[in-house]
């Protein structure tokens, strides 16, 4: 049975490779003017111009491109060609190069392929999550189909990377209309596509369907592209960076342009006035995401590099290497055994040869710093800090931690300033990291925007009470402004209290113990004159079959090997368990079920409240059977600690102060 559907589609895709050359734009006097023909290199180039022989101008610029060495990729570079064939390039590259063949293509890794029609259909929006419509204009599928090209040598690649290229001129010119120019001319798009060219271009400019009237379209196209970034970047936030970054990458590679030198100075002079407003002085990128930061180091070292490459690195002072640094020792300190951080915000988890990769190239950059060697080399050398757990008190991130190995007790908890759109009302939340299991995963964001039921499912994540934080009537907080009272930290006990004015006449403070490197005892305070159900809610992992013991108002996870955790209320008032909804999303639109509760009770009148809750790691397949007694002095509504908590008739006593 002949199937109707694929045989128009091939159809059309050898009608499109009949007529590539009729295709062809005619090269003219015009075709020239975006290249600077006085650049060195070019002098055969320029010579033929000035003879009116434009076909052999674009023949010889075209060998000049094929045999440049002057400008060298950090990936892909000409000549590579006889090391490649052959190479397996990945499942995921491959699948994308030979459904792109038939016009199928997968914008966001978050989804499955689309099929995009015979004659592609650009405006296509197979689902109402704006990601998609809008990371279909990144094209990067064109870079798998470049490395198949390169891997293979067969040529199918190379011509129908050639055709869509024309396809997509034709059919998003800049002015088609302005739902288009938002969508496919939105700055951050064109800047994930002017990256993302010059290792296109290497690794198709030896194929003999990169004719020289292609070679002049993709010129012009590329010119076109990069200078509409300038005059429309993006006001602020990491799209600025992403938008700086890659016009000045875009002027090292093409130094040819008549604008390369503009574009160089345009990006070098926005990341040298972003990276003060964007970072803080403790190295925390303002947006308070994991992975949003980790971007932005790579936005700040690949522009460096860039620049090096131009021989411009001095126009970047100390001070921005400086600033790197810290962000780097930033991720090092909040990251896991497993390299992975927690979820805050928009983030999701990594493979763990990603994050290899980055720690390794951040170390070539900065050799002299143990702890970052330490982690690129997975602590094969490299040397630890002479502490442990560590404050970044103006981006609000802090880390209590007993070691650095796959065997620690460690937690991150954020309670930091306001931050931009990729941040949550989430202050206080926290993930607990214990001998290889991440017990307590923050929920993570799901998908970002889009039409109303796409933003219905963005917001549930968002919301406060779905974080390891304290609600008032599970509304979400007004404001994060959070204010550190205290950090400091001894052989036997860590300790931090901060202060968030969550509502609207309430502040939460909370304050968090580590104890002997190994429990941790939460104390939240609901001050204010507003009244309502408090809650203090908990989020376990999906898998850790929790026993909801309300009689004692205790969870405990119940995991067979043995490594388990403890959450009790060690409230004396009245204080009601209860089990919430959980989910959890470790990538993007993907969700899964987990197991959430809620610690609950009334604030009627003016009075302070306070939940003290325990948090236990433990060894065995029984919970520990634990109790706390004031001693003389304790005093929670003056900060003053004074108690002996039991644990299995073991007692221990904490003493502390918590500055108000």
């Amino acid at each position: 049975m002949i199937n109707l559907k694929k045989t128009t589609a091939l159809f059309f895709m050898l009608l499109n490779i009949c007529f590539s050359n009729a295709q062809e734009t005619a090269i003219n006097k015009e075709s020239f003017d975006a290249v600077n023909l006085n650049y060195p290199g070019l002098e055969k180039v320029h010579q033929l111009f000035n003879e009116a022989k434009y076909n052999d101008a674009a023949k010889e610029l075209l060998t000049y491109y094929r045999n440049r060495k002057t400008v060298r990729h950090p990936d892909f570079n000409i000549g590579d060609e006889a090391r490649s064939r052959g190479k397996e390039i990945g499942k995921a590259n491959q699948e994308k190069a030979d459904n792109a063949l038939l016009h199928k293509f997968q914008p966001h890794k978050g989804y499955g392929f689309f099929d995009y029609g015979a004659d592609i259909n650009w405006d296509l929006w197979p689902i109402k999550d704006n990601e998609i419509r809008w990371q279909l204009h990144r094209v990067t599928w064109w870079h798998s189909m470049a490395l198949a090209y390169r891997s293979s040598g067969d040529e199918k690649y190379a011509k129908e990377w050639v055709l869509q290229f024309r396809d997509w001129e034709k059919k998003n010119y800049l002015g088609r209309s302005a739902e288009n120019d938002g969508i496919a001319w939105r700055p951050l798009e064109v800047s994930e596509r002017i990256q993302s060219y010059p290792a296109i271009f290497n690794l198709f400019v030896v194929s003999p369907n990169f004719t020289p009237a292609f070679l002049m379209e993709f010129l012009n196209s590329f010119n076109k592209q990069t200078a509409y970034i300038p005059q429309h970047y993006s006001k602020e936030g990491n799209h600025l960076l992403f938008e700086a970054q890659r016009v000045l990458g875009a002027g090292a590679f093409f130094p040819e342009f008549k604008q390369a030198e503009q574009w160089r100075k345009s990006g070098i002079e926005i990341l040298n006035r972003e990276i003060k407003l964007q970072v803080f002085a403790d190295g925390v990128q303002w947006e308070l995401s994991p992975t949003y930061h980790v971007g932005c180091i790579e936005i700040f070292t690949k522009a460096y590099n860039a620049a090096k490459m131009a021989g411009l690195e001095k126009e970047f002072p100390e001070s921005y290497i400086k600033t790197i640094e810290k962000m780097v020792l930033v991720t090092a300190n909040i990251s896991f055994p497993n390299y992975n951080y927690p979820m805050f915000g928009d983030t999701w988890v990594v493979d763990k040869a990603v994050r290899l990769k980055q720690f390794s190239s951040w170390s070539k950059m900065f050799p002299n710093d143990g702890l970052i060697e330490y982690y690129a080399t997975e602590g094969a050398t490299g040397k630890l800090p002479d502490y442990l757990s560590n404050a970044f008190p103006n981006g609000g991130l802090y880390t209590f931690r007993n070691g650095w190995d796959n065997k620690s007790t460690i937690m991150v908890l954020k309670a930091g300033p306001p931050a931009e759109f990729h941040a949550q009302p989430d202050n206080g939340t926290f993930e607990l990291w214990v001998k290889g299991r991440n017990f307590t995963p923050d929920t993570g964001c799901y998908i970002y925007s889009g039409d109303a039921e796409v933003t219905k499912m963005r917001n549930w994540f968002r919301q406060t009470r779905v974080h390891s934080t304290l609600t008032l009537d599970n509304k979400d907080m007004v404001i994060t402004e959070a204010r550190q009272n205290k950090w400091k930290t001894s052989k036997n006990l860590d300790v931090l209290t901060y202060t968030n004015p969550s509502y609207s006449n309430l502040n939460h403070q909370r304050s968090v113990l580590f104890i002997n490197g190994k429990y941790f005892l939460i104390i939240d305070k609901a001050i204010g004159t507003a009244t309502g159900n408090l809650g203090v809610h908990f989020q376990l992992k999906e898998d850790s079959k929790p026993v909801f013991d309300k009689a004692n108002n205790s969870v405990y996870t119940t995991y067979e090997d043995g490594n388990n955790l403890l959450i009790q209320s060690l409230n004396s008032d009245k204080v009601v368990l209860n089990e919430e909804e959980g989910k959890v999303s470790y990538s993007y639109a993907k969700e899964t079920s987990r197991p959430a509760f809620v610690f609950e009770k009334q604030k009627n009148d003016n009075t302070s409240q306070q939940f003290i809750s325990i948090v236990y790691p433990y060894d065995g397949n029984k919970a520990p059977k634990i109790t706390i007694k004031p001693n003389p002095g304790n005093d929670f509504e003056k900060g003053n600690i004074s108690l002996n908590i039991t644990i299995d008739g073991k007692t221990n006593a904490v003493k502390t102060t918590l500055e108000q």
